[in-house]
This record gives C-alpha cells, sequence and structure tokens, in this order.
C-alpha cells in the first residue's frame, strides 16, 4: 500500500515541480578557487538538482519554477537545464539592466576538497532574479490545478534566499495542498545564508511555518538541529560511528510534533576525510517505524555536493512509484551514493546504476 495519497498521472502534466534557484558553478577541478586560472561550469542548486535527478535518472516529467535573468549567463544556465531534462518554460524571466543593479543571476564557486582538505563553497548571489519572485508572478493555483502537479519539492535554501522567497515558498506550498499536492521539503540548512537575516532562530521560524504543510521532510543531523530546532545528542563533525539510537530518537519527536509528515528521512554521514565517508540513511513513516537503508563505510568521494540532493530524489521516485519506504529509503542513498562519484552538482547515474547498487552489486568492472 502506498505511503501517499498521489493524483494519477493520466491526470497531470508533470510529475514533479520543483522551486529554487538555479545557480552556475564555477569548479576549479582539482584545484583551489584561490589559485584557479580555468573553471568547469555547471548548473546546480539544491531544489534544482533534485528536479534534475529525478528527469534525468529517472524518467519522470519534471519541471523548474525559477527566475533569471535575461542575459547570456541566464541563457547559458537555461541551456544546462534544458540538457538536464526539465522543463524550464516556468522559468519567469527578468529584464537585464546592463550590470546587475537590480537583479541578478547567482554564481557558486566551489571546490571539492579531498584528504584533509574539506569542500569549500563561496556563493555570489545576493539581490538574485530568484530571490525577487514574489508570489504573484507566478499563477501556482493554474500550475498545481488546471496544469497539473502530482509532487511538489522546495526546500530551505530557497526560503533563505530574501523575506521574498520564503513568502513565495509558502503561498507555492499553500497551493499545492489546496490541489492534492504531495508536498516535499529539504530542510538544507545553510549557515551562510541566514546569518545576515536572523540566524538559527529566523531559520527555525520560516522552516516551521511551511513544515505544517508538508508531507515528506528530508535533511540530514545538522538540518533538523539548527534548521527545525530538534537536537541530536551525540553528534559531531568527527564521529567513528553513526549515531542511530539518537538519529531515531529525534526523527519519533519531530513526528510527535508535526502529525502532517507522512514520511521523514535524514541521511547520516560520519567523515573520516573530505574522500573517505561512511554513508547510510534513516526514514519513518507511521506504519513502518524507523527504518535503515544500508550503512555503506568508507565510500570513495570525489565531490561530496549534491549527494543528499540526489539521495532526495530517489526517495521522491521510489515514494512517488509506490514502492515501500524501506526501498525508497535504499533508492534514495544508492543515488546519493553514487553522484559523489563524479564531479558537478547534479548526478550523472543511470537507473540501471542505482539499482545495482541498490540491491548491494559490486563495483567490479561491467565488459
Amino acid at each position: 500500500m502506498s505511503l501517499l495519497d498521489l493524483r494519477s498521472a493520466d491526470d497531470t502534466t508533470y510529475d514533479v515541480v520543483s522551486l529554487g534557484e538555479v545557480m552556475l558553478r564555477l569548479d576549479p577541478g582539482e584545484g583551489r578557487i584561490r589559485t584557479a586560472r580555468t573553471f568547469n561550469a555547471w548548473e546546480g542548486g539544491g531544489e534544482y538538482n533534485v528536479a534534475r535527478g529525478l528527469a534525468r535518472v529517472f524518467g519522470q516529467r519534471v519541471a523548474i519554477v525559477t527566475s533569471l535573468v535575461d542575459n547570456e549567463v541566464g541563457r547559458l544556465v537555461e541551456s544546462l537545464m534544458l540538457a538536464g531534462g526539465v522543463d524550464v518554460s516556468h522559468t519567469h524571466w527578468v529584464a537585464d539592466d546592463g550590470c546587475g543593479r537590480t537583479a541578478r543571476n547567482g554564481l557558486n564557486f566551489t571546490e571539492r576538497g579531498f584528504g584533509l582538505r574539506k569542500a569549500k563553497g563561496v556563493s555570489d548571489r545576493g539581490h538574485t532574479a530568484i530571490a525577487q519572485l514574489a508570489p504573484g508572478d507566478v499563477d501556482f493555483d493554474h500550475l498545481f490545478g488546471e496544469v497539473g502537479v502530482r509532487w511538489f519539492h522546495t526546500g530551505g535554501i530557497y526560503a533563505a534566499l530574501s523575506e521574498q522567497a520564503a513568502a513565495t515558498a509558502l503561498a507555492a506550498v499553500q497551493a499545492a495542498k489546496r490541489h492534492r499536492v504531495v508536498v516535499s521539503y529539504d530542510l538544507n540548512y545553510r549557515p551562510s545564508l541566514w546569518k545576515a537575516i536572523g540566524g538559527q532562530a529566523r531559520a527555525q521560524e520560516v522552516n516551521r511555518e511551511l513544515a505544517r504543510f508538508v508531507d515528506v521532510m528530508l535533511g540530514n543531523e545538522e538540518d533538523f538541529s539548527a534548521g527545525l530546532g530538534f537536537e541530536v545528542e551525540g553528534v559531531g563533525e568527527n564521529l567513528n560511528t553513526l549515531p542511530v539510537d539518537a538519529f531515531t530518537a529525534m526523527i519519533e519527536k519531530v513526528a510527535d510534533e508535526f502529525d502532517n509528515f507522512k514520511v521523514i528521512t535524514t541521511t547520516l554521514r560520519s567523515v573520516t576525510s573530505a574522500s573517505l565517508n561512511d554513508w547510510s540513511a534513516l526514514g519513518w513513516s507511521r506504519a513502518d517505524g524507523v527504518l535503515q537503508a544500508a550503512d555503506r563505510r568508507d565510500i570513495e568521494i570525489m565531490d561530496r555536493v549534491g549527494g543528499g540532493d540526489s539521495f532526495a530524489s530517489g526517495v521522491i521516485y521510489g515514494l512517488m512509484n509506490g514502492e515501500s519506504l524501506q526501498t525508497s529509503l535504499e533508492y534514495g542513498a544508492a543515488h546519493g551514493a553514487l553522484a559523489m562519484t563524479t564531479p558537478g552538482d547534479t548526478s550523472m547515474a543511470s537507473l540501471d546504476d542505482v539499482l545495482h547498487v541498490a540491491r548491494g552489486g559490486s563495483a567490479r568492472v561491467e565488459r
């Protein structure tokens, strides 16, 4: 029996619509931002990465609601999104004023880290077009109702961009609920985004308001503590073991307070070095209680950015297609692990890759 009451695919245009910022990621490869002379360009953004994974890896009908300045950088981001298989027809285009005084496209410089050197991101996303997107700029009732959507996804990165973004996210989730659209939300707490606008206290205020309209809540240990206000005992940066009991207790507290949540998931990561992590996940539903995905120790990381987003897309794919919570968790954990073996924010995995790893397959060469 499905954990969620989804609208029929036959009565909808999209399986999933995501709301969030899409930035141009500039990647120095194996080097560092401060010494780079060349960069690889990728598209990326927390909410978008989930959408792209669902489109390109899992074959779902997916659209993005975002906003870009209509200039060469904006059109480059559009081209990258189109290559990712995402419908961009709901992009809100803003006129270019010539130098970005009124609106800009976001940039994200990210170096991957290696060994003892941690990954590092430097965002340049103040006053971007998407941060200024107002609730009235998108007819969410038309999109969710007449166009037809089965699942809506957004998250705490988008909601942190501005007061306007938080208001637009709230309007979107409220409209989604009016039209029986399942809502997922990835807390994705980023201290750098909140520190100038109220810090943890404001993050928790915004996330708690939005959480009342959420069916599937996703995150990690920092997201649930700093971003939603639920402490997890014994969690630190350099754990040698994953504190499953502590996370289980935290999830149960979350479920007690937010009785609208139908599914809660959290990734579990223990960091030995930037290139060697333990990786697992927990999931909860009222019918199943707390379940754990395969506990993968000492997995090698090429680029950790986007691992959590790929976890989210795998979980969503499983739940959308009527899989059990356990199977959905395994899809998510496998996809997240695979996404971290390639560069860029977004996944380069195939569905066959995900299913192979989720079923316990090895990395033995295939010829």
